[in-house]
């Protein structure tokens, strides 16, 4: 929790990304600006909302604090 009572969502720092390869389970590898790869999920804001993410789209990735190659797709970018 943090000092005002909320829970913490445990995800650091927001990056943008290009998808290189769709896996099982809506899992997403993502080759972020500055070159390393992550795995990553979809956030439930955009599954609800049934955004279609395919290889080659540019999304925004939140990288979680405890590992840092894993991360939630947040944001689908306009090409």
């Amino acid at each position: 929790m943090d000092s005002d009572g909320a829970r913490s969502s445990g995800l650091g720092q927001a990056l943008t990304g290009t998808v290189t390869e769709m896996l099982p389970s809506a899992i997403y590898r993502v080759r972020l600006d500055g070159g390393p790869q992550v795995l990553a999920h979809i956030a439930d804001r955009i599954d609800r909302n049934f955004v279609r993410v395919l290889v080659g789209d540019r999304v925004r990735v939140e990288l979680s604090r405890v590992d840092v190659t894993r991360g939630r797709i947040t944001e689908k970018i306009a090409p």
